[in-house]
């Protein structure tokens, strides 16, 4: 499971991350004060997060693990900008994504992704 997660980051390919989701995921974003529900918005925000943060400074720090479900803190730097954060993976019965919580500190650093990923997704949505 979080093998796959780790070749969709890498890849940043939007098919594997298709692959990935559950029909019923849920996405929490540091940046949006909703619950992002089902696969095919998920998909667009975290298909926006992979192009934003997983760039060539991208790391994933150390991970822990429970059953069904891991936490991976991640470190980046973004425009300059040291970004540290986790995410909160938990899995269904069939290996699938069905819950995905991110949480990013400096403040600095939220606010620098919520500019990036907001063009993002205008694009996304117009195109």
């Amino acid at each position: 499971m979080l093998q796959q997660w780790h070749e969709t980051v890498k890849s940043r390919d939007p098919a594997k991350l298709q692959a990935l989701l559950a029909d019923e995921v849920n996405l929490h974003s540091p940046v949006i004060h909703r619950t992002v529900e089902g696969k095919a918005m998920v998909s667009m925000y975290l298909t926006a997060a992979l192009h934003t943060f997983a760039n060539e400074t991208f790391t994933y720090d150390r991970e822990f693990f429970a059953d069904n479900a891991a936490v991976l803190e991640f470190s980046t730097e973004i425009d300059g900008i040291y970004v540290n954060g986790i995410d909160m993976i938990t899995f269904n019965e069939q290996g699938k994504i069905i819950d995905f919580k991110v949480m990013v500190r400096p403040l600095k650093a939220i606010n620098l992704i919520n500019d990036k990923m907001t063009a993002l997704l205008e694009k996304y949505k117009a195109g």
